[in-house]
């Protein structure tokens, strides 16, 4: 149970820093002064962290799912 909500929790906050890191290289958040600011590289890197967090979540769901309840 514990390794279920550990999991979840992960990839939940590592989603939101994909999301975030997108954004701000899409200039949409954050700080001008930040150097990912208006930076492609951090585009791509956004969306890799944020598909990374996607699929740790996935794991934590598919242990849920996997072990019966009782």
């Amino acid at each position: 149970m514990k390794a279920k909500i550990i999991l979840m929790a992960i990839g939940i906050v590592v989603f939101a820093f994909g999301i975030i890191f997108y954004l701000q290289g899409n200039s949409m958040v954050g700080p001008t002064s930040s150097f990912m600011y208006s930076n492609p590289k951090w585009i791509v890197n956004g969306q890799w962290i944020a598909v990374g967090g996607a699929l740790i979540l996935a794991a934590g769901l598919g242990i849920s799912l996997r072990r019966p309840k009782s």
